[in-house]
C-alpha cells in the first residue's frame, strides 16, 4: 500500500504513521504544521514528509504526483482559531476538494475522510445515528461537513468516519490535556456541563485498518464506544491521577457555540466491519495521563469561541 496521510504530523496522524510504517507500507505525509510540530516525525525512518497546505492544489499535485498513492487518509483540518473562518474554509473545504481531485487524477483506490461529530449540531437524539440531520454550528463543523459532502462528487471510492473524541499521544485539544496542564501547574478548573464519548487510539486504528482493507464498504460511519462521559468525570480521573488537592471545580453551563451532549451510535460500524471498541474509559485515561507524565504538554487548542478567562473549560469540547 502506498499511503498518503494529510495532516500526518498531528495527534492522529502520528499514530497512523507508526502503525502502517511498521506494517511495511510506503507513507507520504503532507502537513502545514499549524497545530503540530515538525519534530514529531523527525526521528521516524523511511518516512517522506512534505510541508505545505492541501489548500494549495498546485503544490499538492506537484508534491504527491510522483508518489502516486494507492490510498489516502485525509486527516488535515483547520481548527486553531475559531474566528478564522477563511482558514477553515481553505483547508477543510477547498483542501478536501483538492484531495478528491488529486485522488481521481492519481487513480487512488480509496479516500478515508476524518469527519467531526460536530457535524450533527445540537442532536435531536442520543446516541446519534448517521441518519441524523446535519446542522453544524461552528466554522470548523460547517467547513468539515461541506468537505464531506464533496466526496460524493469525485470518482474515487470513499469512506467518511465521523469521530468521537479520539484519545492518543500528543492530544492537544479537549478536556484531558486542559485539566492535566492546569492541575499540574496548581491552577483551578471548572467543568462545562457537557457529555462526550471518548475512544482510545488503538480501537480507532483497528477500525481504520478494516476500512483500508475493505473493498466494498463505502459510506459514512460513526466511530465511537457509544457511551458518553461527563466532563466532570474526565476531571475526576485527571485529579485522582495527579493526587490534586485543589477545591472541587464548579459546574458551568455549556457555551453558546458548544453542544451539551455528543454521543455517537457506532452500531453501523459494529455491524459492517465486525468492529467494537475494547479499551475501557479508565484504561484509556490511564494510558493518556501516563503519556503526559512522560512527555508533558505544550500547546492546547480549541475550535470554540470563548473569552480568554474561560478557555480552560471551553477547550473541553
Amino acid at each position: 500500500m502506498r499511503l498518503l496521510i494529510t495532516g500526518g504530523a498531528g495527534c492522529l496522524g502520528y499514530s497512523m504513521v507508526n502503525r502502517w510504517l511498521q506494517a511495511g507500507h510506503d507513507i507520504l505525509v503532507v502537513d502545514n504544521f499549524a497545530t503540530s510540530s515538525k519534530d514529531s516525525l523527525a526521528t521516524i525512518h523511511n518516512l517522506q514528509v512534505m510541508e505545505g497546505s492541501v489548500a494549495d492544489y498546485s503544490w499538492l499535485e506537484k508534491t504527491v504526483k510522483d508518489f502516486s498513492p494507492s490510498h489516502i487518509i485525509h486527516a488535515a483540518a483547520s481548527y486553531k482559531d475559531p474566528q478564522a473562518w477563511g482558514d477553515d474554509i481553505d483547508v477543510n473545504t477547498r483542501g478536501t476538494a483538492n484531495v478528491i481531485k488529486l485522488a481521481d487524477e492519481c487513480g487512488a483506490k480509496k479516500i478515508i475522510y476524518l469527519q467531526t461529530a460536530l457535524c450533527y449540531g445540537h442532536p435531536l437524539e442520543t446516541p446519534i445515528p448517521e441518519s441524523h440531520p446535519l446542522a453544524p454550528i461552528t466554522a470548523y463543523g460547517i467547513s468539515k461537513t461541506a468537505g464531506e459532502r464533496l466526496l460524493i462528487l469525485g470518482n474515487t471510492p470513499w469512506i467518511s468516519l465521523r469521530l468521537a473524541n479520539i484519545v492518543a499521544p500528543r492530544l492537544s485539544i479537549g478536556p484531558i490535556p486542559t485539566f492535566y496542564k492546569r492541575l499540574k501547574e496548581g491552577k483551578s478548573c471548572f467543568c462545562s456541563d457537557t457529555v462526550r464519548d471518548f475512544l482510545d487510539i488503538d480501537d480507532f486504528l483497528d477500525l481504520l485498518a478494516l476500512c483500508l482493507e475493505s473493498s466494498n464498504t463505502p459510506g459514512i460511519y460513526n466511530v465511537s464506544t457509544g457511551t458518553g462521559h461527563s466532563i466532570r468525570q474526565v476531571y475526576d480521573e485527571v485529579a485522582a491521577w495527579l493526587h490534586s488537592a485543589l477545591p472541587e471545580p464548579p459546574l458551568v453551563p455549556s457555551a453558546p457555540d458548544d453542544i451539551p451532549s455528543v454521543v455517537l451510535d457506532p452500531s453501523c460500524a459494529n455491524k459492517i466491519f465486525g468492529w467494537k471498541a475494547k479499551v475501557t474509559f479508565p484504561e484509556m485515561m490511564a494510558k493518556m495521563l501516563h503519556w503526559y507524565d512522560q512527555n508533558g504538554i505544550k500547546n492546547i487548542y480549541s475550535h470554540l469561541s470563548v473569552p480568554d478567562n474561560s478557555v480552560q473549560s471551553r477547550a473541553a469540547k
